[in-house]
């Protein structure tokens, strides 16, 4: 007879807040200072509205450790009718390589497929590696620019259908 051990249980707990939020500032401008020391330029998160997050056209996760530090965040907003678009993901470098980000995209994908959607589009840099290898794992696809101005050079835009049998 085969005995299964059980899984364990993460050491961490995604829970929804609020984009203003101070974990969610704090790891924002985590991002931030990341996204600048890398590319040279990077979006300020504050020029973000805290309510394109807010149910139902949105939500904002943070994950947190059981120590109560925070480890990631990440959001959706409503980019069209049946378009969602994950913004602000971000791992802490000391929790990355656990599986962390792709709990928290696939926890947003069904967020947001619940909320009507049937699309995500999302923007990375071109040197996040592991970000784009992460996002071609979950089943994203190279796809035009969708915010205007953007450089070529740093910015890669994806795109992902969701359908009912990946959500379910």
């Amino acid at each position: 007879m085969t005995q299964l051990l059980p899984t364990p249980a993460p050491a961490w707990t995604l829970t929804p807040v609020s984009y203003d939020s101070p974990a969610a500032r704090g790891l924002t401008h985590s991002l931030h200072r990341e996204q600048f020391m890398t590319y040279g330029t990077a979006d300020n998160p504050e020029a973000t509205p805290a309510a394109e997050f807010e149910p139902p056209g949105g939500a904002f996760l943070v994950a947190t450790h059981a120590d109560g530090t925070a480890l990631a965040c990440g959001g959706w907003r409503t980019a069209g009718p049946t378009t969602a678009e994950i913004k602000r993901m971000y791992v802490t470098p000391a929790a990355r390589g656990q599986g962390l980000g792709r709990r928290l995209l696939e926890t947003l994908e069904q967020n947001a497929h619940q909320h009507g959607m049937t699309k995500v589009i999302l923007e990375t840099g071109v040197s996040n590696h592991a970000a784009l290898a992460l996002y071609t794992r979950c089943g994203y696809v190279l796809v035009n620019p969708y915010v205007t101005g953007r450089d070529p050079q740093i910015n890669r835009a994806l795109s992902k259908t969701l359908t009912p049998s990946v959500h379910q």
